[in-house]
């Protein structure tokens, strides 16, 4: 039997060695870059693709069966036929989860049984994709505390140029639980700066071999559609922001998962922002990744829907867009 003051030297051992080395890691990590040293990293706007993207999309139920089948929907009707995708997903899964084995992906039998599925690591060593699109768990700072966002989004970009240097890397902003308005507005507006781009960009693009990261900025496209419908006193089909968002069973409100509407604005927002195309226009008459018809927005919420996204994403350096795409961008009739 080890004695007992031998016993708590070694303990005591243990948790120095263990700060020193916390510490020293600290010392070793680059500083996050700054506001300025982000922007400057955006100044320049990517090339507008010109031919259909091959992406593969990495996350959980806020990407979903549904978003990337209407994306597929919307650059065909926009003169990409051969846009094509892979993902893996699970149940509120995290960049950490998704990359370590040793944490299983809740929900994956379930997520993952469409011909989509093809494993992340297998695909992006691949080199077969154009674009990476990867989302965080919510809630984020909870992803942020206890999942490492920042060092995961740095080993999944790091991994995806090595099997492609030209891929372009994005990270889809999502959305908070709904609270109230006021609450969940105020989290859509400073949630990028402070958690999205000010913590997990920040520190990933740091790192050597992390690359610029763009931003797929669903959530600050959540926030101007709320606010445009609310200025004209709701429209066909959005008397608020709850008409995005899915009802359970029993009817009661469900505070992060949307309906086939709210899809079709995430969708748009990809879309827009993998092809640098203006989306007004496009169809807004979908069926989802099972064949079945989704629910359309009307043609009056769907023309607030798209002017919106293509207001918002040319206006964030953060999207690759830049304000160079004017409005002569392809609207479709």
């Amino acid at each position: 039997m080890i004695p007992i003051y031998r016993h708590r030297a070694i303990l005591v051992f243990a948790f120095f060695a263990a700060l020193a080395l916390a510490l020293w890691r600290a010392m070793d990590e680059p500083r996050p870059l700054s506001a300025q040293d982000r922007a400057a990293l955006y100044k320049s706007a990517l090339p507008q693709p010109d031919s259909s993207q091959t992406v593969y999309q990495l996350g959980h139920s806020l990407v979903g069966h549904d978003i990337p089948a209407f994306i597929e929907q919307l650059a065909a009707s926009a003169g990409f036929p051969d846009h094509r995708y892979n993902s893996q997903l699970g149940w509120g899964t995290s960049l950490r989860e998704h990359w370590d084995p040793a944490h299983p992906v809740n929900g994956f039998d379930d997520m993952n049984t469409t011909q989509a599925w093809r494993d992340p690591h297998e695909a992006l060593d691949s080199g077969d994709y154009d674009s990476f699109i990867m989302t965080e768990m919510v809630e984020l700072k909870d992803a942020i505390r206890w999942h490492d966002s920042a060092r995961y989004a740095t080993l999944w970009a790091a991994k995806a140029r090595a099997g492609r240097p030209d891929i372009r890397v994005y990270m889809y902003e999502s959305w908070p639980h709904l609270t109230t308005l006021d609450d969940w507005l105020h989290r859509l507006d400073t949630d990028p700066d402070a958690l999205w781009e000010g913590t997990i960009l920040a520190q990933a693009m740091a790192q050597s071999g992390t690359g610029v990261i763009h931003v797929i900025p669903v959530g600050r496209v959540m926030a101007a559609l709320t606010r445009a419908a609310a200025a004209q006193g709701g429209v066909a089909g959005m008397a608020d922001h709850t008409d995005l968002f899915a009802r359970t069973p029993t009817s009661d409100l469900d505070p992060i998962h949307l309906n086939d509407v709210g899809n079709y604005l995430v969708a748009l927002t990809h879309f827009a922002v993998l092809y640098h195309q203006d989306p007004r226009g496009i169809p807004h008459e979908l069926l989802r990744a099972d064949g079945s018809m989704a629910q359309a927005p009307p043609p009056e919420l769907a023309e607030l829907m798209q002017e919106t996204v293509w207001s918002v994403t040319r206006a964030l350096p953060v999207t690759g867009l830049g304000m160079s795409h004017s409005d002569s961008g392809a609207a479709l009739q």
